[in-house]
């Protein structure tokens, strides 16, 4: 990170956490006509850990800091640049390495219940690939293994992300932010209130990043949670879209040989809709009432980061 800045820089950044409204408030803000955000969401430059196995993806993913700064090159004079990478607040490295280069920034960060967060955290990771055991119960079982280097599904992106309890340990990861950035420089929702007023929690953003804050911006449903049907069939459709073996390579490259690019990914996201998955089942209501005991001290300790009884708003107060 010692190279120098080759170019504009982000102003601002949605550090997280992941499927907790960062996609919607992504896109709203850069509707605004004062902010700019590169199309592409999630360029995880700063998040070491997610490039040690990173994914295939058709617009490449930055690999030195001018490469990361052309990102920002349309950003016009006078307008915020910011970006969205949810796993930022996760990630052990990213607020310092942001710090090296960003000092100024201004970071964002929107927080889920646990357990609804860590339910839909472990279906869009089966449906990414990255895990590959359905069940969210013995997924978990499985984090102490994981630890040890053991039971890493074999084409998992980022096996550290699997252990699932590291996702919610938001005070910790609040504070590595806050002892860079100080507190003044960063602004924590609620996913309740951004999801029960998209209106108001994106207005107190444009008010945080001092732009204008009346300007109308519909509100944006986006990055719904689904589940696989079948792994099998989900891994199947994933290895022909990456070319991934003898046989997909060559149904990747006749399909190329053919079809637009454009086109290609429509057909590839209408065959994951309708073969691939559906709406999520119920949740299991004894494992959500566990892990809500289990991490009922995080849900404590951030209320009293923040000042506010998360307790009694999620549900925690008849937990013992």
């Amino acid at each position: 990170m010692a190279e120098p800045a080759a170019g504009r820089l982000p102003d601002f950044f949605i550090v997280g956490a992941p499927k907790s409204g960062t996609t919607a408030l992504y896109e709203m803000l850069r509707r605004h006509p004062q902010i700019f955000m590169p199309a592409g969401k999630e360029p995880w430059f700063f998040a070491e850990e997610l490039h040690e196995r990173p994914p295939p993806r058709p617009e490449g993913t930055a690999q030195s800091l001018a490469q990361y700064a052309a990102l920002f090159a349309e950003a016009r004079p006078g307008q915020r640049a910011g970006e969205a990478s949810a796993l930022y607040l996760w990630s052990r490295t990213a607020a310092a390495r942001i710090a090296e280069v960003c000092p100024q920034a201004r970071m964002i960060a929107i927080l889920r219940e646990p357990a609804s967060f860590l339910r839909s955290l472990h279906l869009q990771f089966v449906q990414t690939y990255i895990e590959v055991e359905n069940d969210l119960a013995k997924a978990l079982e499985l984090e102490s293994e994981r630890r040890r280097g053991r039971s890493i599904p074999r084409h998992t992106y980022w096996p550290g992300a699997l252990l699932y309890s590291d996702h919610v340990r938001y005070v910790e990861q609040l504070r590595r932010y806050e002892a860079l950035f100080g507190r003044e420089r960063m602004l924590v929702l609620i996913y309740d209130d951004f999801r029960a007023d998209n209106e108001a929690s994106v207005a107190e953003v444009l008010r945080f990043l001092e732009v204008e804050d009346s300007v109308a911006i519909p509100a944006v449903e986006a990055n719904p949670t689904v589940r696989a049907r079948s792994q099998r069939l989900n891994t199947l459709v994933h290895a022909v879209s990456v070319g991934r073996g003898p046989l997909s390579l060559a149904v990747k490259g006749a399909i190329k040989a053919v079809v637009p690019q454009g086109a290609r990914r429509r057909a590839l996201g209408a065959t994951k809709r309708r073969l691939v998955f559906s709406e999520p089942e119920p949740p299991d209501e004894r494992l959500m009432a566990e892990l809500r005991l289990r991490f009922r001290g995080e849900v404590e300790a951030l209320g009293g980061y923040l000042d506010r009884d998360l307790v009694r708003l999620w549900g925690y107060d008849g937990i013992s």
